[in-house]
């Protein structure tokens, strides 16, 4: 296959245009240096009316809004992409059921992402001292937290100061109220002696620059926001940049295969298919950004061999891979019969909770080690891809008359709807050596790339967290005036436990460290083995904690970037 070869010497190329990458983008463009960004999906404006499906109605969707394979999360859903894609397959080890999400698009997952924006607290990033397991992170809060702070007040997150030692507080916009089932949630955590504090979203609720708007509470945000009021990397951090520097060139559905290095072992840019015409191609730059998500990052290294790395590129630890980690996840809805009957009115808000519950019990003695915390969901929301709840089912739970059509089932819709009152547990597991992603020996995606095969399995550790999170949701819902929907899960179906992946959070896969030999990265998020390459995704995470990456992975990308160009000035790399 011919090779076709740029001509232009970037200052940096950037892989992946998500949080990590779009972040680099801007502090290095802004930064005087030359940037190309290379995202593995097409190009995506919401703005722009053709990719725009804020505020368009169900029956414009020749599925009604309903989910595909290739659209998991329904026709309006602002991913494009999920967890099997044409062309695009990965391989499951013996008892794994990992499953791999990928968002192929300018701006990655940030489009559709829940804008959940915690920071990791002083107990995330030394957890070993605190419960003995796994290995602490070789940097501190404290590291962290200037650029956390710079992070609160470029993209903006809302919420409220609560004191909490392990749940930082920032510089917050206005929090919006609790809504009906939210106030319901607070009384029945109250009763149950769980706390709840305004959740901490990266949504405008009011101004926060003339490039934004502020939300107008349509509850869309997972269909990417027209006027740019919630974050995604595309319209926060690349559009932006591309307009103040004129220094970034965007390569979309640029699927890249490996790294190029030279005789010294230190990389020299990319190589990467064009998908839409087959091409392969290379481009040239001074230091490679990988921002691809944790785990295209591990495959690109990997597959990145040459007689300097003849393990693949930055794995002479041979811990690329290892410690893949993924949030887990389990859920419980109740009816409120308080609830139903209710005049159906706007009380839309926001795209995801007003309010949600940390992890309160760090001091408890417990059968599990790390936390979790807790989402809520319910309400009236505009119906996306059906109602969401069987009216006979729940028409048992008040002795009415079960089936039924047309006006009848119209009537029940109405006495129901927005009487679900809804808990998401996501919490934090425990990092296993084995654990791990790595090169398929046999099979090739469509572009003759090597794919990655996946172990994974969930430890007792989670399972008993889940457990717990099970007992305290049933009590909440349950002081909230709830009747519980279904059967609590057992020991035989893991408590609830979703598998690994289906959560979206997976890091760890080329973890930091102090030691070249037990990590990939060093702390400022650089290969031990060439120091041209840098990792700003969720695969340099030690551990996961029990919140959201996304605040994480764009401070920790705006940190390594900073030192990109110090390092450049220096002329130490």
């Amino acid at each position: 296959m011919q090779i076709k070869s740029s001509s232009k010497m970037y200052d940096a190329v950037i892989v992946g245009s998500g949080a990590g990458g779009g972040m680099a983008a801007k502090i290095l463009s802004e930064s005087g240096l030359t940037v190309a960004v290379l995202e593995a999906g097409p190009y995506f404006d919401p703005a722009k009316d053709e990719y725009r499906s804020q505020l368009r109605p169900a029956w414009e969707s020749p599925r009604r809004g309903a989910s595909t394979p290739l659209r998991n999360f329904g026709d309006w859903d602002a991913a494009y992409g999920g967890w099997e894609l044409d062309g695009e397959p990965y391989t499951k080890a013996e008892g794994t059921e990992f499953g791999w999400f990928r968002s192929r698009m300018l701006g990655g997952r940030t489009n559709h992402w829940g804008r959940i924006s915690l920071r990791f607290g002083p107990l995330d990033f030394k957890r070993k001292d605190f419960d003995g397991l796994g290995d602490n992170w070789p940097i501190s809060y404290d590291d962290v937290k200037p650029y956390y702070d710079r992070v609160d007040k470029l993209i903006g997150v809302f919420g409220s100061k609560e004191g909490m030692y392990n749940e930082p507080d920032g510089f917050f916009l206005p929090p919006p109220k609790p809504r009906l089932h939210e106030l319901f949630y607070i009384k029945g955590a109250k009763n149950a002696g769980v706390p709840v504090i305004p959740s901490r979203l990266s949504i405008l609720t009011k101004r926060l620059n003339n490039d934004r708007g502020v939300c107008f509470y349509c509850s869309q945000c997972n269909r990417a926001c027209q006027i740019y009021a919630d974050f995604s990397a595309g319209t926060c951090l690349i559009f932006p940049a591309q307009k103040s520097t004129g220094r970034i060139d965007l390569y979309v559905n640029a699927m890249v295969r490996e790294v190029n290095t030279n005789d010294e072992g230190k990389a020299t840019g990319v190589t990467y298919i064009n998908k839409e015409d087959g091409t392969e191609n290379k481009i040239n730059g001074k230091v490679v950004v990988m921002g691809a998500s944790a785990c295209s990052t591990a495959r690109i290294l990997l597959n990145s061999k040459s007689a300097q790395h003849p393990n693949g590129l930055g794995n002479s630890s041979g811990m690329i891979g290892r410690y893949l980690h993924d949030s887990t996840g389990t859920s419980r809805s109740a009816f409120v019969p308080e609830l139903m009957d209710r005049k159906i009115y706007n009380e839309d808000g926001v795209g995801g909770m007003h309010v949600y519950t940390p992890w309160w019990l760090n001091e408890a003695k417990l059968d599990f080690p790390r936390g979790y915390h807790f989402e809520i969901w319910g309400g009236m929301s505009q119906p996306s891809y059906g109602f969401g709840f069987n009216t006979t089912n729940m028409n048992r739970h008040i002795d009415g008359v079960v089936g039924g059509y047309g006006d009848k089932l119209r009537d029940d819709v109405k006495k129901f709807y927005g009487s679900t009152l809804g808990i998401s547990m996501r919490g934090e597991s425990v990092p296993q050596y084995n654990n791990y992603c790595e090169i398929d020996p046999d099979k090739k995606d469509k572009w003759g790339i090597p794919v990655l095969r996946f172990n994974y399995k969930w430890t007792d550790y989670e399972r008993n967290q889940a457990r717990h999170a099970h007992e305290v949701m049933e009590q909440i819902l349950t002081e909230a005036g709830g009747v519980l929907n279904g059967e609590k899960p057992g020991a035989d179906r893991d408590y609830g436990l979703a598998a690994p992946g289906q959560i979206i959070h997976e890091v760890g896969t080329t973890r930091m460290g102090d030691n070249p030999g037990t990590s990939v990265t060093n702390s400022h998020s650089q290969l031990h083995d060439s120091d041209n390459v840098f990792i700003v995704d969720g695969g340099t995470f030690v551990s996961q904690a029990d919140k959201n990456p996304t605040w994480t992975i764009l401070a920790l990308s705006m940190r390594a970037s900073e030192y990109i160009v110090d390092q450049l000035k220096k002329q130490n790399i």
